[in-house]
């Protein structure tokens, strides 16, 4: 119970909603900077572990990783969903940040999302579209509520880890744990969820109902009607590898993350406002597959 009203004090504050100020630690960088690898920034705090909780069962220990994740508020990603993957950091507490470079053909090679601004390109492909500018700049649409909507909402949705545990920790969710393997240099604790599409967006309270639509949507290609998430957890309760998978009528589901340096000195920036071209807003909408 201790465990329950501890989470949910943390979950009442919308993870993915634009904020302002810091509890340390870096933060997403606006400032204007040459195209190159982001630099990281200066920590003036790093993240306090909580203890973990005495709960041990599968149900509290995913709640446990929750709380971890939360803490974290970023990590570095490696992802594969369908036919797109990349790799790069990302923040979901308390602004909303991502910096990827994809690894399989796609309209632009780089993407990053600033809060409520995105930018693709970076490659040499989109400055010869764009007459020698590297990346288009565009800002997401006015939602119903009038504020601006996060671009890329439904790929930032996919890949943030406290969207997932909220959906394995969710109420009617059965979490069993599988045994202790190996993974990369390290021990890990492996746990499995069923759960549904449905269910799964059904548990994000912090949504909106737009983005919980989209969420479930991209998470039954074909009509799948089950959902299995395997969760990897190292040492400290933190998540270090999801798996999707699910199966439809007429398609399936088999999506994977990998989290590294959860709390790290990670950074995202935006490219130099002169090498960028703006045109204007563009409407969330859910990740195609």
């Amino acid at each position: 119970m201790a465990v329950r009203q501890r989470l949910a004090a943390v979950v009442a504050v919308a993870v993915l909603a634009s904020g302002c100020g810091s509890v340390g630690g870096p933060e997403p960088s606006t400032s204007s900077s040459a195209p190159g690898p982001a630099t990281p920034t200066p920590s003036s705090a790093s993240p306090t572990w909580p203890a973990k909780p005495t709960d041990r069962s599968p149900h509290g220990v995913l709640l446990s990783a929750q709380l971890a994740m939360q803490t974290a508020r970023r990590a570095k990603v490696s992802y594969r969903l369908g036919a797109d993957a990349g790799s790069g950091p990302l923040f979901w507490q308390p602004k909303t940040a991502l910096q990827v470079k994809r690894s399989t053909p796609a309209a632009a090679e780089q993407l990053i999302v600033v809060d409520t601004v995105a930018y693709e390109g970076g490659d040499a492909a989109t400055a010869a579209r764009l007459g020698g500018k590297h990346w288009e700049r565009f800002a997401g649409a006015q939602g119903p509520d009038g504020h601006r909507e996060i671009p890329y909402a439904g790929l930032i949705d996919l890949l943030n880890p406290v969207v997932a545990l909220a959906a394995a920790t969710a109420d009617g969710v059965t979490a069993q744990y599988v045994g202790e393997e190996k993974f990369e240099d390290s021990t890990v604790e492996h746990y499995r969820v069923t759960t549904d599409a449905a269910r799964y967006a059904a548990a994000q309270a912090q949504l909106s109902p737009a983005r919980r639509e989209g969420l479930r949507t991209a998470l039954a290609p074909g009509g799948s009607v089950s959902l299995t998430l395997d969760l990897w957890l190292n040492d400290k309760d933190q998540l270090v590898r999801l798996e999707r998978t699910g199966t439809g009528e007429s398609g399936g589901l088999d999506d994977s993350v990998v989290y590294t340096e959860p709390g790290g000195p990670l950074s995202a920036q935006a490219p130099a406002e002169a090498d960028t071209v703006d045109t204007g807003t563009r409407s969330v909408s859910p990740l195609a597959r």
